[in-house]
C-alpha cells in the first residue's frame, strides 16, 4: 500500500505541474490547458513514482518509455520533464518560440521525449513497436502510452490494439484520458464510442478503471496492469478537462483557450490555494 505521505507528495507535484503549464501558456496566447490539466496526476505518478528513467540514463536501453499520443497535451509532459531537470526552466518561457526548445507537440529534439506525436492515433502503434523490440531484447522496461478519449475515433488505434493483443504484448500499458470533451465539444456528441471498456476488452485487452485525479487509484491501476501476463492492458482514467481551475473545468473553450489577465490571475490564485491546502 502506498503511504499517505507519498500520495500527498504526488498531489503536491500535480499542482506544481499545473502551475508550470500556466506559466508556459502565459497571457493572451492560445494554449492547451484543458487536456494538460486533466493529466496532471497521471504524469505525477508516472514520472515521480513509477517510471524507471532519469536524465542521467536518458539513453539507457532498459529505461521505461512514455509516449503522449494526444500530443496536444505536451505542456503537461514538458512540465514533468523540467521538474526532472531534463532541460532548463527558462525554456518554459519560450514554448513554440522560434529560438525555443519546446515545440507545440512532442518532438525527439527535446530531451526525454521518446517519439514525435500529435498526429492523433499514431502513438499506440509506435509504443507497440517499442514494446515488441524490448521483448526481443529481453529488457525489463515497460512502455506507457497516453491517449485521449476523442482520439479513440482514429482507426489506427484499433489496428494497433488488435496487433498488441494478437502478439500478447504484456509490457505495454495504455491510458485513456477520459475527460469526455474534445476540441469542439462533448466527445459523445461528436463521435461517440459507447461502452469503451467493453470495446477494449473485445479487442483482447485487460481493462481497468481509475480515478484520474487520485494518485492512489492510478497507482493501483498500474500495479494491476503490470501483474497481467499474456495480454496488454489499458487503464481508463476518469478525469475532468481543465481540472484545478474552476472556470476551465468541463469547458471545451479551454481545449486550446486564451487566458486574459483576469482569468490568468484567477487560475494562478486557485492553484496557489490548492497548493497551500495540501
Amino acid at each position: 500500500m502506498v503511504s499517505e505521505s507519498t500520495i500527498q507528495e504526488l498531489n503536491s507535484i500535480a499542482v506544481k505541474l499545473r502551475l508550470n503549464v500556466l506559466e508556459m501558456i502565459g497571457l493572451n496566447n492560445p494554449g492547451h490547458l484543458g487536456g494538460s490539466f486533466s493529466l496532471a496526476e497521471t504524469m505525477a505518478v508516472l514520472y515521480f513514482y513509477r517510471m524507471k528513467m532519469s536524465k542521467e540514463k536518458i539513453k539507457d536501453p532498459d529505461r521505461d518509455r512514455l509516449l503522449l499520443s494526444k500530443g496536444h497535451g505536451a505542456l503537461i509532459q514538458y512540465s514533468a520533464l523540467v521538474e526532472k531537470e531534463f532541460f532548463p526552466r527558462e525554456e518554459l518561457k519560450r514554448v513554440k518560440a522560434i529560438n525555443g526548445l519546446l515545440q507545440g507537440h512532442p518532438d525527439t529534439s527535446i530531451p526525454g521525449i521518446e517519439a514525435v506525436t500529435g498526429s492523433l492515433g499514431q502513438g499506440l502503434s509506435i509504443g507497440l513497436g517499442m514494446a515488441l523490440a524490448l521483448r526481443l531484447d529481453k529488457s525489463p522496461a515497460r512502455v506507457f502510452v497516453v491517449m485521449g478519449d476523442g482520439e479513440q475515433s482514429e482507426g489506427q488505434i484499433w489496428e494497433a490494439s488488435q496487433a498488441a493483443a494478437t502478439y500478447k504484448v504484456d509490457n505495454l500499458t495504455a491510458f485513456i484520458d477520459w475527460n469526455k470533451l474534445q476540441a469542439m465539444g462533448p466527445t459523445k456528441a461528436i463521435f461517440e464510442i459507447p461502452n469503451l471498456e467493453e470495446k477494449w476488452r473485445s479487442f483482447g485487452w485487460e481493462v481497468f478503471s481509475a480515478d484520474g485525479h487520485d494518485p492512489a487509484s492510478i497507482i493501483a491501476g498500474i500495479e494491476r496492469a503490470e501483474a497481467v501476463k499474456g495480454k496488454p492492458s489499458v487503464i481508463i482514467l476518469d478525469t475532468v478537462k481543465g481540472k484545478g481551475v474552476s472556470f476551465a473545468e468541463g469547458n471545451p473553450a479551454y481545449h486550446n483557450g486564451v487566458l486574459d489577465e483576469a482569468s490568468y490571475i484567477k487560475a494562478l490564485r486557485e492553484l496557489e490555494a490548492a497548493k497551500a491546502r495540501i
